[in-house]
């Protein structure tokens, strides 16, 4: 009887030791693994873009705008086009015309004057909000009747009131329709396409 005992006891010991060894593991194992915080947004995700352009359809030989529109999410800023300083990074848009078309201008809005933690005594050109960068284009007479798509790349770097993201591109295409020469065309988007040209 006593020998049944005793092996009871044992075995009981040797069930408990195993289940906090096993517990202990556990535990080790998740407090040794490694903590991320969300709360950085990454590069891209901070700006999101939308597409216009000023005439609908495009008639082939005429200039016409196209527009990106955007949006900064809030809490971040991104250098102007002319920031304040050489090694800032400006905000470019570049595009890759396909044949057949010209890029005349780009025309980027001014910036604005804030300041910041890391830099109280010396305001930045930034854009915040909502901007409109726009490109004045050319199409060629002969070129094709059809849907078309302008290629563009968006660069930047956004930054809050402590830190700077990596600097991004951002690729961004803009859609329309080409028609024949001669074709009548109506103005379109005259809130975005009508604003003035700034003074470069």
């Amino acid at each position: 009887m006593r020998f049944r005992l005793a092996s009871v006891l044992a075995t009981l010991i040797l069930l408990a030791g195993a289940a906090w060894v096993a517990g202990s593991s556990s535990a080790i194992s998740v407090s040794a693994a490694p903590q991320y915080s969300s709360a950085t947004p990454s590069a891209a995700s901070v700006v999101k873009t939308r597409t216009y352009v000023s005439l609908e359809p495009v008639p082939a030989g005429k200039e016409f705008q196209a527009a990106v529109v955007v949006e900064i999410a809030h809490g971040f800023h991104m250098n102007s086009n002319k920031p304040s300083d050489q090694y800032l990074i400006p905000t470019t848009l570049t595009a890759q015309v396909p044949a057949g078309f010209k890029v005349l201008d780009t025309i980027y809005p001014a910036g604005r004057l804030e300041k910041f933690s890391f830099s109280p005594n010396k305001p930045l050109d930034v854009y915040t909000g909502s901007v409109v960068l726009r490109l004045r284009l050319s199409v060629q007479p002969d070129a094709q009747v059809g849907a078309a798509t302008i290629p563009m790349t968006l660069r930047y770097q956004a930054c809050n009131d402590s830190a700077c993201l990596p600097p991004v591109k951002v690729p961004v295409n803009v859609k329309f329709e080409i028609a024949a020469a001669g074709t009548a065309a109506r103005a379109v988007h005259a809130e975005i396409f009508s604003a003035a040209s700034p003074k470069n």
